[in-house]
């Protein structure tokens, strides 16, 4: 009996960027959904009982969680393109530098 991976129903998951994109995608919806529900459990300025207030809170609370995922969708998918040239340090990031040694300090 065959295996039907995800990778089988969705071909364009083999293409290592799609991939990348995705992923960051989803890391900057679930920071989307968390900074929403971060605002509204702190309730800055009032903000949830202004929401609430309204008629159709379902709009505010859409419209607040559309700008939320463009934000940060697109910034975890821009990171994660930029970051694509850089190769991982290996030397906890001194950067084969000298390390830092404190000079003595006179006292007057």
């Amino acid at each position: 009996m065959a295996r039907i991976t995800l990778s089988d129903r969705m071909p364009l998951l083999r293409q290592p960027l799609l991939r990348l994109l995705a992923v960051n995608l989803a890391i900057g919806v679930i920071a989307a959904v968390l900074m929403l529900g971060g605002l509204l459990a702190v309730n800055p300025g009032n903000l949830r009982h202004l929401i609430f207030a309204d008629r159709s809170p379902g709009a505010a609370l859409g419209l607040l969680l559309f700008g939320f995922l463009i934000t940060f969708g697109s910034a975890a998918m821009g990171s994660a393109i930029m970051a694509l040239g850089h190769k991982p340090r290996k030397d906890n990031g001194s950067g084969g530098k000298a390390q830092a040694v404190p000079a003595p300090v006179r006292v007057r």
